[in-house]
């Protein structure tokens, strides 16, 4: 039986091409929790081959939309991304205005994958028309896989060599280029860089590294540190470095929320900010115009970021052409110029 776009495919019809009872199609196309996830994946792409109008007769929340997207978040360093985190809230607060300008519900899915059956099951067993994931994590080859079997999906994170899906990320190269730039043209010549392992980390890296070459300044393993997406790793990192007596004068961190922690710990120390110690952070979050110093940051433009990944969800005819949005330097007290 071929695609019916008609809309004449009866529960019936859907009952004999998976093989199961008709009361059962009718309760995976409702959800139901006595169904496995198998059976509702099949069942659910049976409906929308033969264009059964399923969508909606299933749970959509309180008010209609036009459209539905769910976020997920992939797994990073044996944990999900945490959503708490000042700058995911910034993003999800903008993807929400996008998706109401488009009358368009999203929702923040309990799942994080960790593998391709995982980023295939959050594709396939979700009632939205795509899904966002917030980041790639380490599943840059999986997602390539799952671009190769028509889902619908964007991803917000890093442009990566040999990519097949689309993602939408702000140019990390540059970014970390101009926040590294920027210090040495102050006169900084010992610089820490604070990031983790993450794609979009490791391309700010490589801007700093490029940075420091291009200033004439000689790049030093022993001030690469790798910490973790939150205060507290800063904190202790920047706490170490003071007390095994390392001398440095100024820190690229690749995120604000990084940036804050290793302030407080140099505070903590005795260390002046920005007379002893420059500091560049990387989002331009609101903490980041309320801190004391107010920080320097490299600006990530969210806004549009939120625009775009909705658009790629909701324009069925998008070519789904992946962009890097373009960073630019903001400039506070704390960096002294």
């Amino acid at each position: 039986m071929g695609s019916n776009s008609n809309n004449n495919t009866t529960l019936q019809d859907l009952a004999r091409l998976a093989g199961v009872s008709a009361s059962t199609v009718s309760r995976a196309l409702n959800d139901h929790p006595l169904i496995s996830t198998r059976t509702k994946q099949r069942i659910w792409a049976l409906a929308r081959d033969h264009d059964y109008p399923f969508k909606p007769t299933m749970p959509t929340g309180p008010i209609g939309a036009v459209g539905s997207i769910a976020i997920v978040t992939p797994v990073m360093r044996g944990r999900p991304l945490p959503l708490s985190h000042p700058f995911f809230l910034e993003l999800l607060a903008n993807i929400g205005e996008a998706a109401r300008e488009r009358d368009c519900d999203f929702t923040v899915s309990h799942s994080s994958p960790t593998s391709f059956d995982d980023l295939v099951i959050a594709t396939t067993t979700s009632r939205a028309d795509g899904v966002i994931f917030l980041g790639q994590s380490m599943l840059h080859d999986e997602f390539n896989q799952l671009a190769d079997t028509g889902a619908r999906f964007v991803v917000w994170g890093a442009h990566l060599p040999g990519q097949r899906y689309c993602s939408i990320g702000s140019d990390n190269l540059l970014g970390g280029r101009r926040a590294t730039r920027h210090l040495a043209r102050l006169g900084r010549s010992r610089i820490i860089f604070l990031g983790g392992s993450d794609p979009e980390a490791m391309q700010r890296r490589r801007g700093y590294l490029d940075a420091l070459t291009e200033s004439g300044l000689e790049p030093d393993p022993d001030r690469i540190l790798t910490v973790e997406f939150e205060l507290e790793s800063a904190f202790a990192a920047v706490s170490g470095l003071l007390r095994r007596g390392v001398k440095f004068d100024g820190i690229v961190a690749t995120s604000d929320l990084i940036a804050l922690g290793a302030m407080q710990a140099l505070r903590r120390g005795g260390v002046s900010v920005p007379q002893d110690v420059s500091v560049v952070g990387y989002d331009d979050m609101l903490l980041s115009r309320l801190s004391t110093p107010t920080l320097t940051t490299v600006r990530q433009d969210t806004f549009e970021a939120g625009r775009l990944l909705v658009s790629r969800i909701m324009d069925k005819d998008d070519h789904q052409e992946s962009k890097r949005l373009p960073t630019e330097l903001i400039v506070r007290e704390s960096c002294g110029g």
